[in-house]
């Protein structure tokens, strides 16, 4: 068997292979609901044969959304599209998770086609961004509210009400959003967090948040359903969060009963100096599996059969995250095990198609 194709138990799942969808900003929403358009995209990698589909970044309040197009579960009312979209990829035997997030001082944009730029909060479809510390990620940008206490209450409470909705929309998995320059992000990071109260300064001091979420989202999570959290493991910058950083907090969540931790990096300086190249980011997955005991997830230009299947073999992460490949082939896993020599189940509607 190929290592990629080897199941993997986490919990009361089961994921069929190694191979996850990654959460992949889609733009495509009006107030925060999914449509067709999520069904198809999400449904589409089910058929293609993953193990794991997470759903894009999924804002827990409306100002927490990247933009006024993002997906939202924040409403009642966004759960039956949703559910659809669950059983569907269900019925084709893939895992259905959810990434929770909080967009943070990077809240209130255009989509990537309409220039991606911040909207004014006086502008049509801009609001007010909020943070750990009153600093705009870039220039020219409007600085966000430094949060108040029941600011951070009030946001521990939606993370903890989108949970429960994500349990009503059927998700087997949630992975909260602590990577990229987002909020829980920005509270970790020395660069964004400049607070002096108990969430700022000390390492203790910025996990804080974090922790808090995350106790917040068990305390109505199934205690048998797997908690994922995708974090930047570096930032690439002098005197910003570091992989050494990311260990220490990875052996914290673990004893918090977070079960894996998707390794991704950068998002929170402008203008970091990234060294890309294929399989760049695994490095951080290897380390923080290897040092923490805790489960990893690794991401970044990850684009062949051998080059994942490897990565799985060699025990640097447990799981593959693809995203930009799976836009090009999201029948990449059906792709991957031919050329990998391992027989995997095809949609019977497609079985005439097989190599």
């Amino acid at each position: 068997m190929a290592h990629l194709f080897s199941p993997l138990k986490i919990k009361n799942i089961e994921l069929k292979n190694r191979i996850a969808v990654s959460p992949m900003c889609e733009y495509s929403s009006e107030d925060g609901f999914a449509n067709d358009w999520h069904l198809v995209h999400l449904g589409s990698k089910a058929v293609g044969g993953a193990g794991l589909i997470i759903t894009e970044a999924t804002a827990v309040s409306a100002e927490g959304r990247i933009s006024f197009a993002d997906l939202g579960i924040y409403h009642d009312e966004h759960i039956p599209k949703l559910k659809q979209i669950t059983d569907f990829i269900h019925s084709h035997g893939t895992i259905a998770g959810v990434q929770l997030a909080h967009a943070g001082r990077k809240a209130s944009h255009a989509e990537p086609w309409n220039g991606g730029k911040q909207i004014p909060s006086d502008q049509k479809n801009g609001w007010k961004a909020l943070a750990p510390s009153a600093i705009p990620f870039g220039e020219n940008e409007e600085a966000p509210l430094e949060l108040d206490k029941a600011g951070i209450e009030k946001i521990k409470a939606d993370f903890k009400a989108a949970a429960k909705r994500a349990i009503a929309a059927g998700f087997k998995v949630i992975e909260l959003h602590g990577a990229h320059g987002y909020l829980l992000h920005e509270f970790l990071s020395p660069v964004s967090n400049k607070r002096t109260d108990e969430y700022g300064g000390s390492f203790e001091n910025r996990i804080r948040f974090m922790l808090e979420v995350v106790a917040a989202v068990r305390e109505v999570w199934p205690a048998e359903n797997p908690l994922f959290i995708r974090i930047s493991a570096t930032e690439w910058t002098e005197g910003g969060w570091t992989a050494d950083d990311s260990v220490a907090l990875a052996k914290i969540l673990k004893d918090k009963g977070v079960d894996l931790l998707d390794c991704s990096s950068g998002g929170n300086v402008v203008n970091a100096k990234i060294p890309l190249k294929p399989g760049y980011q695994v490095e951080f997955a290897e380390k923080v599996k290897k040092e923490s005991g805790i489960l990893t997830g690794a991401v970044g230009l990850i684009t062949t059969a051998f080059q994942a299947n490897e990565i799985i073999q060699e025990g640097e992460a447990d799981v593959v995250f693809l995203a930009r490949e799976m836009l090009r082939d999201p029948h990449f896993p059906l792709r991957a095990a031919h050329e990998l020599g391992h027989e995997i189940n095809w949609p019977v509607q497609y079985e005439r198609a097989k190599w």
